[in-house]
């Protein structure tokens, strides 16, 4: 591969973005537990635990397990980082997620979250936005 090539600035790109998403979720007060967590399937971006109501369960403090896709936009030419979730990658998200969830006989609530980080055609951070359960199950 040559350096500086389109798939090295795109990898870069990507680090650089699963960075800012795992600082921002930090200060969110998610505790990150993994990342990068890869299967035969694909690849989790970040693993991380949150302290939250589940009201399903009605517990007002669950632990739960947040699986989160990270999409990173330089510039706006092909739509914003928010854009990036077509329904075929939801569905593979969703089958992810139900591979770790078993291969870590997890028995807790768990969702599937996004962060989109924007930035500028300069690579200059516009947004960040953490979108909570951003797959539907």
């Amino acid at each position: 591969m040559v350096p500086g090539s389109g798939r090295d600035n795109r990898r870069a790109l990507g680090e650089r973005g699963e960075l800012i998403a795992a600082r921002a979720l930090r200060e969110a007060g998610l505790r990150i537990v993994e990342r990068n967590w890869r299967c035969s399937s694909g690849e989790l971006d970040i693993v991380a635990e949150e302290r939250a109501p589940d009201y399903v369960q009605g517990k007002s403090d669950a632990r739960w397990l947040v699986l989160v896709e990270v999409r990173t936009r330089r510039g706006f030419a092909y739509g914003t980082a928010r854009q990036a979730f077509p329904g075929r990658k939801q569905a593979k998200l969703r089958h992810l997620a139900a591979l770790y969830v078993q291969e870590k006989e997890w028995k807790g609530p768990w969702r599937i979250d996004a962060v989109a980080v924007q930035m500028d055609g300069s690579g200059r951070v516009v947004d960040v936005e953490h979108i909570r359960h951003a797959v539907p199950g």
